[in-house]
């Protein structure tokens, strides 16, 4: 019999779909080697590979069947994904292109001479069929577009990625596949944007929120806003000052400003100094940077703290445990104590133990460690590989979930 690999139901999916691998017409009892392989858009290779022994029958079933050593152990469905790492250290999976999929070589190797006997590729996309996608460049306003098929208005989302200029499409163009209309927004270092701003205005994010509101496609009163690390200050500001914020979702945020001032008319709020003394180095010779961001509630940091309790809407923290960047859980629970301080229950609190910095959509691969831009090399961002896939599973039916229900209510905030 043919040695066949099958990606069910299909090779070609959704980025945050799950799929079952099947290796078929092996030897009964052989051991194989599955491998995975995928090049970023900046070229980098990330692999992983497991051992698996075949049953009677000679089938391997990932979904169920063990892998007995590799890059994981035990069942896991979609191991081969989210434990790949990259050849070059300190990288991050990077997709500049949503137009075209990300591609996985998924591969059987005989576990005896290493060679190749079966190979398949699954073409993980970030774009339904009928899914507008359309650059924006609407007065100060950089970003692109994302209008789900069917017919609207339908609930907007404005998505802010994290510190490092550009603009990330990965997360905005998927949640748009749920049903919603998302404006992934750049703010710097994009186009005609600032390269290196010395401020950030919070009056651009104001425009930004507006034009969102206004579009046609768009089911008022409110907007949500998604946003992770440094962006999270972002997006506590925005629903701070701005009307027309019903729901807002901040990932390992701090919950006071941080790297630079933050500008919004006649007000500034400064930036919190770290404290580098309490910068650790690791035995892996990484920076760890955890304790290097203060508590803005005291009281020589309180100009730097977000006014939250301003806030009218609906609060989803998500928090990472072992995030290294800085203690995000520590954050999350301050935000939410002064929320409840000040009379407001419209907030949850997610913890993830033993997760790190960026959780991402699902079975993206795990980053440990990558250039930070505001420290100018890289540092350690923490997390254990399963845990922190668990958690981005879990986090992305958290956040559709909290936007379908706060944004599908017609009250305004």
């Amino acid at each position: 019999m043919k040695i066949r690999l099958k990606i069910l139901p299909s090779a070609r999916c959704l980025f945050d779909k799950l799929v079952q691998v099947k290796v078929e017409g092996l030897a009964p009892h052989k051991q194989v080697e599955l491998r995975s392989r995928l090049v970023d858009d900046k070229g980098v290779i990330f692999k992983a590979s497991a051992l698996y022994q075949a049953d009677e029958k000679g089938l391997v079933d990932v979904s169920s069947t063990p892998s007995l050593g590799g890059s994981y152990t035990g069942v896991e469905p979609m191991g081969l994904w989210w434990s790949m790492r990259p050849d070059t250290p300190h990288k991050k999976l990077v997709k500049k292109n949503v137009l075209s999929p990300t591609l996985v070589e998924i591969a059987v190797h005989n576990g005896g001479t290493g060679e190749k006997i079966a190979s398949e590729i699954n073409e993980r996309e970030y774009m339904t069929e009928g899914m507008r996608r359309i650059p924006v460049q609407e007065g100060r306003v950089r970003g692109v577009l994302f209008i789900p098929p069917g017919k609207g208005p339908f609930p907007g989302i404005l998505d802010l990625y994290t510190l490092g200029g550009g603009l990330n499409e990965q997360r905005a163009s998927l949640l748009a596949n749920k049903g919603f209309v998302v404006l992934a927004l750049a703010y710097y270092g994009y186009q005609d944007l600032p390269k290196n701003p010395k401020n950030l205005d919070l009056e651009y994010f104001e425009e930004a929120a507006n034009f969102l509101q206004k579009h046609p496609e768009v089911r008022g009163p409110g907007i949500g806003v998604i946003s992770m690390s440094h962006s999270g200050a972002l997006a506590l500001s925005m629903a701070s000052f701005f009307s027309g914020i019903t729901a807002t979702v901040c990932i390992n945020g701090c919950s006071g400003n941080t790297v630079i001032p933050l500008h919004y008319k006649d007000s500034v709020i400064p930036p919190l100094r770290p404290v580098l003394w309490k910068t650790r180095i690791r035995r892996s010779w990484l920076i760890d940077i955890r304790d290097v961001t203060p508590d803005p509630t005291l009281k020589k940091n309180r100009a730097s703290l977000i006014p939250i309790e301003r806030a009218n809407c609906h609060f989803l923290f998500a928090a990472s445990e072992d995030d290294r960047n800085w203690n995000s859980a520590f954050f999350a629970r301050q935000a939410a104590d002064i929320l409840k301080c000040h009379g407001k229950e419209s907030f949850q609190v997610v913890s993830y133990p033993k997760a790190g910095h960026f959780l991402e959509v699902p079975h993206m691969p795990f980053c440990p460690s990558s250039f930070h831009a505001a420290v100018g090399r890289a540092v350690a961002f923490g997390g254990e590989p399963k845990a922190h896939s668990e958690a981005q599973l879990d986090l992305w039916e958290c956040v559709q979930e909290f936007f379908k229900r706060h944004l599908n209510n017609t009250r305004a905030y």
